[in-house]
């Protein structure tokens, strides 16, 4: 997994760019590179291969600063592991792009930039975007538009950042189908592939929609859409806290979110829960005519999330009396379900970012379901602002690859559909026997998180 981090401000980057490469660490990478304009109206440009210390002893080595740049972490597609493989990725006369995604028609755009004259340095799709974004410049002599009209020729997805050395003034970014996130400041922007990197300089973001492009300055954000109109995004507050993506006391990462599973479950139960029953207005103002009406429920997820729905429909089975049908979002994509009278389209993800998982929502709301609920960690993500019905989860950052709070909180698990069972008169009035059913298989889950925190115990010592 690649990680996008960018500045402008009126003060050195380099340490915001270097800190918030280090907080994506979490996701992958092989290798790392950063490019600032350093005052000299020229791009300074350093990569290397390996993890983001490697970078900085680089830096250290060939100390630069610089109040407009961008850094990236790749985890390679296109082209081996290598320092030349690596991004940001220059084009003539200074144009430098970051990219996380897959660009699926970049051979025939390769070809067509090589009988143009444009040599390749670089295995990758994102040199592609560079020569596009700098033969477009030829004609249109201004960035934001070159970047534009460089997207409109991209097949698959792609979130971008780009800097010029003609052009010192602003950052241009753009997403499809890969998150990407602006950062507030005073005076100064950032940007970023999560919020993450940024919780250091912000707590205040704008997160792109599908096809955005946006120019960013120290003082001011453009957008446009991909219909070529301005604008307007939400400014949303992360409630998160700087350390929050920080290991603290314990040894990794997997380590301190195992022991945040308590915290995890009360937080996300906290004013949800009344009188031993989940309150239906959690989920939304039209949960509780959704839920009446409701005869069979869909889940769709990936990964981790597939494996929770997976165990879910036991229980929505047993207790709720409803059947319940459980799809890996990627096979869901390329078939043509049938969708029974009032049903329930659930999506599960921890990001709400997840790309198969999304595009299923896509395809289930012109599909005839009854309606779409999304359980979800990220209330700003895209899965949560595109469905109808939402439970948020309140787990924090899920750093380490073994997933452990986004399993085990109630709405992203098996006690999910417990709670909505408790909820007597939710989905199905719910008689003695399976209510003592719920609480049985709500009372195991304590136990497993017991467990739990007896083996974060035992592995601390």
């Amino acid at each position: 997994m690649c990680g996008i981090v960018g500045a402008i401000a009126e003060r050195n980057i380099v340490p915001i760019l270097m800190e918030g490469l280090h907080r994506l660490e979490y996701r992958g990478y092989d290798s790392a590179g950063i490019a600032v304009l350093n005052g000299t109206q020229h791009l300074k440009r350093l990569r290397t291969v390996g993890k983001v210390h490697m970078l900085d002893e680089a830096l250290e080595q060939t100390p630069t600063s610089g109040k407009i740049g961008i850094a990236h972490t790749r985890w390679a597609t296109h082209g081996v592991p290598s320092e030349r493989n690596a991004h940001p990725h220059l084009s003539r006369d200074g144009v430098a792009v970051v990219h996380n995604g897959i660009i699926e028609n970049h051979d025939e755009l390769r070809e067509e930039l090589k009988r143009a004259g444009y040599q390749f340095t670089s295995e990758t799709d994102t040199e592609v975007i560079a020569h596009r974004i700098h033969r477009h410049l030829q004609t249109v002599r201004d960035l934001f538009k070159a970047v534009r009209a460089t997207v409109a020729e991209l097949e698959g997805a792609y979130a971008l950042a780009v800097v010029s050395e003609e052009d010192p003034e602003r950052l241009i970014l753009a997403r499809e189908g890969c998150p990407v996130v602006i950062g507030l400041g005073v005076e100064e922007n950032f940007v970023a592939s999560d919020v993450a990197a940024l919780l250091p300089v912000t707590r205040r973001f704008i997160f792109l929609e599908e096809g955005d492009v946006a120019e960013i300055r120290r003082k001011s954000i453009r957008i446009i859409d991909k219909n070529g109109n301005t604008a307007e995004r939400p400014i949303r507050e992360s409630e998160l806290s700087a350390d929050a993506a920080e290991k603290g006391q314990y040894r990794h990462y997997m380590l301190k979110e195992i022991h945040e599973q308590p915290r995890a479950i009360a937080n996300t139960l906290q004013e949800r829960v009344a009188n031993g029953r989940l309150l239906e207005a959690a989920f939304g103002p039209a949960a509780t005519d959704v839920f009446v009406r409701t005869r069979n429920v869909h889940i769709v997820a990936c990964g981790t999330s597939y494996h929770a729905a997976a165990t879910a429909r036991y229980f929505i089975e047993q207790i709720c009396k409803v059947p319940c049908s459980v799809d890996i979002a990627s096979e869901y994509r390329y078939r043509s379900p049938l969708v029974p009278t009032d049903s329930l389209f659930v999506t599960i993800s921890q990001s709400g970012e997840t790309a198969d998982t999304l595009a299923a929502l896509r395809l289930a709301k012109q599909s005839g379901y009854l309606s779409t609920l999304s359980i979800c960690n990220v209330p700003e993500s895209s899965l949560v602002r595109e469905s109808e019905l939402v439970m948020l989860t309140r787990a924090g950052p899920e750093i380490g690859v073994a997933s452990t709070k986004a399993f085990t909180i109630p709405p992203g698990s098996s006690a999910q559909p417990v709670l909505i069972s408790l909820s007597v008169k939710v989905l199905r009035p719910c008689s003695r026997q399976n209510l003592s059913v719920a609480r049985s298989a709500a009372s195991h889950l304590v136990t497993f998180e017991a467990c739990s925190y007896l083996c974060a115990l035992r592995s601390s010592r």
